[in-house]
């Protein structure tokens, strides 16, 4: 038992130092990088302004348009790491705000629905649980073949449940051999359960996969 506990802790410590890097990088990306586009955006919309010959108006207008792609570009990567909502607003919100996200880019319609009182949750339960969620987004966009997801915050008293089910082509769970997919399978078992939590995935061929977590309150 004290061995398992203490690869528990271990297991936490990692997790925990990984999500404190990403925030740094996320913050970074929107607060440095983006901002120090945008003051070269600037620069350069000043320098059009002031230049006389078409060819070079027209050049400046085509880097305008590269660095502002570039910029909603890194906002995008910045939310997709580690979205602000999460933080201030919570793990419902933080969610909605990565479903539009979701679907703006790979076309897959997200159907959330939530049930019972929203309670408070630990950040690094929000963390964990935000991160399954997303993994199993990402594996539906990755491999399930579809367009429709359904998901379901349901809150109970001592529990969130969420039941996320992608309506895909689905798989045999014990002759899965994608060493990708399998293994971010497990990494999301492991997650919920360092959170005192589950994860239970279940998928039929032709009928989708249903990936089922708890969480206690």
């Amino acid at each position: 038992m004290d061995v398992f506990k203490s690869k528990q802790q271990v297991s936490t410590y990692i997790i925990h130092s990984q999500e404190e890097e990403i925030k740094r990088i996320a913050l970074e990306l929107h607060e440095g990088v983006g901002q120090n586009l945008y003051s070269i955006l600037t620069g350069l919309q000043f320098v059009e302004s002031a230049a006389q010959e078409p060819h070079m108006k027209n050049y400046l207008r085509e880097m305008e348009s590269l660095i502002e792609k570039t910029i909603q570009e890194i906002r995008l990567l910045s939310v997709e790491l580690h979205p602000p909502a999460l933080t201030t607003l919570g793990l419902l919100p933080a969610m909605k705000s990565y479903i539009k996200l979701y679907t703006s880019t790979f076309g897959i319609l997200v159907d959330l629905e939530s049930t019972g009182k929203e309670k408070s949750i630990p950040e690094r339960n929000n963390i964990a649980v935000f991160r399954v969620c997303q993994e199993a987004l990402t594996n539906i966009a990755k491999y399930a073949d579809t367009s429709h997801v359904k998901m379901n915050f349901i809150w109970n008293n001592d529990e969130l449940k969420i039941t996320i089910h992608d309506f895909g082509k689905g798989f045999q769970l014990e002759e899965h051999d994608d060493h990708h997919h399998s293994s971010g399978l497990a990494a999301m078992k492991e997650r919920m359960l360092l959170t005192g939590g589950q994860c239970t995935i279940s998928s039929k061929i032709g009928e989708g996969t249903s990936i089922e977590l708890s969480l206690p309150l």
